[in-house]
């Protein structure tokens, strides 16, 4: 299920100096971000990884213009990218329904809202178009906030542990959606989890990091093709490779 990535796109460019939380309640400043410098090119599908409190969501929120707080600069390219920010929650309006929540999303008489009903086809949610959210399963809310962030047809996707809380079969399922989207509707992904095996089964490119030092600790590209990430045993090689092995992390940059 790997993703195929065209050659154009909208390329991001990250320098983050510094990113620090000043001292509150009697706890010491946080420097949780420094000297953070990478380039995601177009259309491909970067995953941040590393443990809780490594400053991952940081980043990702610095990158979506949501804290401006920081030293450096992110640039997103000339005009102003098209941008979707897929959080942990699914975020629907408990008071509309799963169509109305997709198509509130977008401007009214854009055309995009006409492919409303062919993306909940595509996700699997025709038959619960017209639920309210607290009718469905989470599973289902997932799915419906992928939905919505593809329909959008952003430049740029960041997703922010999408999967998170969900049972292994249902976490497996939506990642095969959500490859499934990207290679039918493709964008530049930034993409955050904690769990190295997704990370290996879905990105091209896996940037580490780890608490302590607040940089990039590994820059690895994914040596998997489509039917090897459906190999186990080739999944277990990769992740060993990337983040077990005595040459993981050498790979700085």
């Amino acid at each position: 299920m790997a993703p195929v990535r065209p050659d154009e796109g909208r390329a991001v460019r990250v320098r983050v100096k510094r990113k620090t939380f000043p001292a509150i309640g009697g706890r010491d400043e946080n420097t949780v971000l420094r000297d953070v410098d990478f380039e995601v090119s177009p259309r491909s599908f970067v995953v941040l990884t590393g443990p809780s409190g490594c400053g991952k969501s940081t980043l990702l929120n610095i990158v979506a213009g949501l804290d401006r707080d920081y030293d450096g600069e992110i640039d997103l390219g000339p005009g102003k990218p098209r941008m979707t920010f897929i959080f942990q929650t699914p975020r629907l309006l408990p008071w509309r329904t799963i169509r109305e929540n997709l198509m509130l999303s977008l401007p009214d008489g854009d055309p995009r809202q006409n492919n409303v009903d062919a993306i909940l086809d595509h996700v699997g949610l025709s038959e619960a178009k017209n639920a309210y959210p607290e009718r469905t399963s989470l599973g289902m809310q997932r799915r419906a906030s992928l939905a919505r962030g593809f329909i959008q047809e952003p430049d740029i996707l960041l997703m922010d542990e999408p999967f998170v809380s969900l049972d292994d079969p249902t976490a497996h399922a939506l990642r095969e959606l959500l490859v499934d989207l990207w290679n039918s509707r493709p964008t530049t992904v930034l993409f955050v989890t904690h769990d190295r095996k997704e990370a290996v089964m879905l990105g091209t490119r896996i940037l580490r990091l780890v608490p302590g030092s607040a940089s990039i600790a590994a820059d690895e590209t994914v040596r998997l093709s489509a039917s090897d990430r459906s190999d186990r045993e080739k999944v277990r090689a990769e992740l060993e490779r990337i983040f077990d092995s005595p040459e993981a992390g050498a790979s700085k940059g």
